[in-house]
C-alpha cells in the first residue's frame, strides 16, 4: 500500500472516526494543506468503513486527500495506533506521522487527548519544500 507512495513525502492523518468533531476537522484542514505542499501525500486514517469516508468527502469537497480504511487491515496494531480499552476500544487514535521521500519518519505525534487536535504546524514543518 505504502509503495505508491515512494519518492513522496506522506503525513499520516490517524484518527478514530470522521464521524465526530476533531476528526472530520483534522481532514478538513489536511485537504486544506495538501493542495499546498509539493511532492506531498496525505493519507486520511480511521476504522471508519470506506463507504462512510466516500460518503463524508463527497459532502465536504474533499480532494486533495487519500482516504483509507483500516477495518479490515491490521494497520492500527502494526503502527501502534489501536486503542486498547475504554469506550474507544478497537478505534484509531489520534496521531499524525510524516515519511520523507526516502521511507524515513520524520515527524511523529500521539495527540494525547482523544479531543484535542494534532500539530499542523509541527507536521507541515517536518515538509522539506
Amino acid at each position: 500500500m505504502f509503495s505508491d507512495y515512494k519518492g513522496k513525502y506522506v503525513i499520516m492523518n490517524i484518527f478514530p472516526s470522521v464521524n465526530t468533531g476533531v476528526c472530520s476537522k483534522s481532514v478538513r484542514t489536511f485537504n486544506q494543506e495538501a493542495a499546498g505542499l509539493n511532492n506531498t501525500t496525505v493519507l486520511c486514517i480511521s476504522k471508519d468503513l470506506p463507504f462512510a469516508q466516500k460518503e463524508f468527502c463527497g459532502a465536504e469537497g474533499i480532494n486533495n486527500v487519500v482516504m483509507l480504511s483500516d477495518f479490515r487491515s491490521d494497520f492500527g496494531n502494526a503502527y501502534g495506533v489501536q486503542i486498547k480499552d475504554g469506550a474507544m476500544r478497537g478505534l484509531l487514535s489520534r496521531a499524525v506521522i510524516v515519511v520523507d521521500p526516502q521511507g524515513k519518519i520524520v515527524y511523529e505525534e500521539q495527540v494525547p487527548e482523544i479531543g484535542h487536535e494534532p500539530d499542523y504546524v509541527a507536521a507541515k514543518a517536518a515538509i522539506k519544500q
